[in-house]
């Protein structure tokens, strides 16, 4: 048996005023499939990227230290907000915008984000360094190893404006 495939407006995103007359049903068997291969090829992309970011972030955020560039105009800072902007861009679950909100708050997560939890783990940290225990110690060590390093690259980029 031959089965013919709906035409590509059945199949892609729903007309405005067809989505409120929609809401309440589940995404039919040919929305599902869209959506399934619609994640992988997202999937594939997001993780190009990540991909990607992994050692450029580093090389940011290496240059944005030694060239003492701490602030939003950094190189690791500007990464930072394509990152941001190209997550937004590839939406990796925007098929779940299809389901009810009903549905959608049916699997929980803890309340905090990764964000919150670094950040209790880097009070901790910050705590034990004012104790004085062996993260004071690391600190000031890593603190001369990058004033170091901004020294020196400054000192060749002042000795390179020299020469031509």
């Amino acid at each position: 048996m031959a089965r013919d495939f709906p035409a590509r407006r059945e199949i892609g995103p729903m007309p405005i005023e067809s989505q409120s007359q929609k809401t309440a049903k589940d995404p039919d068997r040919w929305t599902l499939i869209r959506d399934v291969a619609v994640l992988q090829v997202k999937l594939v992309v997001d993780g190009m990227r990540d991909f990607i970011l992994v050692p450029v972030s580093l090389v940011a955020g290496l240059i944005s230290l030694i060239r003492g560039k701490t602030g939003p105009e950094s190189p690791f800072y500007e990464l930072l907000r394509f990152g941001k902007k190209s997550e937004h861009w590839i939406n990796l679950f925007g098929a779940a915008e299809r389901l009810p909100a009903s549905r959608q708050d049916r699997i929980r997560l803890p309340d905090e984000d990764i964000d919150a939890m670094v950040s209790r783990v880097e009070t901790f940290v910050v705590d034990e360094y004012r104790k004085g225990g062996v993260t004071r110690q690391a600190k000031e060590r890593l603190d001369k190893a990058l004033d170091s390093l901004h020294k020196l690259a400054s000192s060749r980029k002042q000795g390179n404006t020299g020469d031509n």
